[in-house]
């Protein structure tokens, strides 16, 4: 019997990036159902992402060129497929749902799309996310957090990234937005989520953002870790966005809290430490902490979590004794970041793969 057209296009989405796992309930065909056609399903599954011109999938789809240009271009707009233009050749391929496809509904997000994601982040990413380790995204400790007197690495420094990053383009949040739908938003920041080189083109050119400099992708930022949220690019040297998020709407974070030990599923080269004999037991540290990494047990100061522990760094500013601070990592417990997003896709795909 042929297997349904949608049950096809999640199982080859299930091969990209963080995965998209089937559920008990079925609910990612649903979201599949709302989002793509037939013919939009048939056409994603000639792609892969390796990005193709559109007379190349024209041949091999066996379809008349200029009605397929439309197609492709219709299914771009939708955030259904990627698009790039260089030097006056547009090429397309197929993409992740995370980060991919959900993030791209952004100007769609509405009630039904919102709820369903939500039932999904709950039913089938957790295990996606934790089937990864700790590839896909990473935890760059907030300024504040900083010892002066300790050196921090490009790698783990907010501001220099986003001087490396060429093009940088500011979005609202999807996660936040699709909370916001549901009338269950934090309250964060909405407007945090940063978008590099040719994916901010595609952010820029599907009207989902607007084009900011350095000087203000830097303010970006550091308004959002004032606000307590967690700053995390891609787990790559050169990534191609960086977000800000809350452990209450992000769907990554989120997943990693109901994990026995977050601080084993994400890649930070940091962890918070308490000076017992300064720590007044106040507790805002432990108010503040998205993964519930801090505990005050039997009376005692403050301790850290080190299984909980994602190196934020959201604790340290809100200690009013200045008790806690963030130390970093012996260098063997520290990782090699993949070159580019292309390396960092093939080490995802290689542990899920061992998982």
């Amino acid at each position: 019997m042929t297997k349904d057209i949608y049950r096809r296009l999640q199982e080859q989405l299930n091969g990209y990036s963080v995965g998209f796992p089937a559920t008990e309930s079925g609910v990612e065909i649903q979201i599949l159902r709302k989002l793509f056609s037939e013919e939009d399903a048939e056409i994603f599954s000639a792609l892969s992402p390796a990005l193709e011109k559109p007379e190349e999938i024209a041949e091999k789809l066996g379809r008349p060129l200029d009605e397929l240009k439309e197609k492709l271009e219709d299914m771009a707009s939708r955030g259904l497929l990627f698009r790039l233009s260089k030097d006056g050749m547009i090429r397309y391929g197929a993409t992740a749902f995370i980060h991919g496809i959900y993030e791209f509904q952004l100007p769609r997000m509405d009630r039904e799309l919102a709820e369903m994601v939500d039932r999904y982040l709950n039913e089938g990413m957790d295990k996606a996310f934790i089937g990864i380790k700790g590839t896909f995204l990473r935890t760059i400790p907030i300024a504040q957090s900083i010892d002066p007197r300790h050196q921090v690495a490009s790698i783990d420094d907010a501001a220099e990234i986003i001087r490396k990053a060429g093009k940088i383009v500011v979005a609202d949040c999807v996660c936040r937005k699709s909370k916001d739908v549901l009338d269950r938003s934090c309250g964060a920041p909405l407007e945090v989520c940063l978008l590099f080189g040719s994916m901010g083109q595609y952010y820029l050119d599907n009207k989902m953002g607007r084009e900011i400099n350095v000087e203000e992708a830097i303010g970006i930022v550091s308004r959002a870790q004032e606000a307590g949220l967690v700053t995390q690019p891609a787990t790559s040297a050169n990534p191609s966005g960086m977000c800000n998020c809350c452990g209450d709407c992000c769907g990554v974070l989120a997943s990693i809290k109901r994990d026995p030990n977050p601080g084993e599923l994400v890649y930070s080269n940091n962890y918070a430490e308490v000076d017992s004999t300064s720590c007044i037991e106040c507790g805002e540290c432990a108010e503040v902490c998205h993964m519930e990494a801090i505990s005050f047990e039997g009376g005692k100061p403050a301790a850290v979590l080190k299984n909980r522990c994602i190196g934020c760094g959201v604790c340290v500013p809100r200690c009013l004794a200045e008790a806690i601070s963030l130390k970093p990592k012996p260098e063997e417990e520290r990782r090699k970041l993949p070159e580019n997003s292309f390396e960092q896709m093939m080490t995802m795909m290689r542990i899920r793969s061992e998982n």
